[in-house]
């Protein structure tokens, strides 16, 4: 399972809003290579699923992920920080064995 902090939460609802997306759009998390660590991780809305996805809700967001990626992010936390030291969203994966100083790439 993937779980959405509740400021991630809030954080999806401004960006929907402000995109004028309905609550139909749904986020789409997955990994593809690349990155300083070997893999990345891609965040978009995405209003339909594909009959391959895992479907996840969480705090009322519903989360679309494809198998591949699902293998990676098993158990991984989205959250969202808005402090000094950077602004935007987090993956907090306990499957990542490192990752980069800006926490979009990773290793396992």
């Amino acid at each position: 399972m993937i779980t959405i902090s509740e400021k991630a939460q809030h954080r999806i609802k401004e960006l929907r809003q402000t995109d004028g997306l309905s609550d139909q759009h749904h986020i789409r998390v997955s990994v593809k290579g690349g990155g300083c660590s070997g893999l990345m991780y891609d965040l978009a809305f995405d209003a339909s699923s594909e009959p391959q996805d895992q479907v996840f809700e969480h705090n009322g967001i519903r989360i679309l992920v494809d198998k591949k990626s699902l293998l990676y992010l098993l158990g991984t936390t989205l959250d969202f920080s808005d402090g000094l030291n950077g602004k935007g969203f987090q993956f907090v994966n306990p499957n990542a064995s490192r990752t980069c100083g800006c926490g979009e790439s990773f290793s396992v």
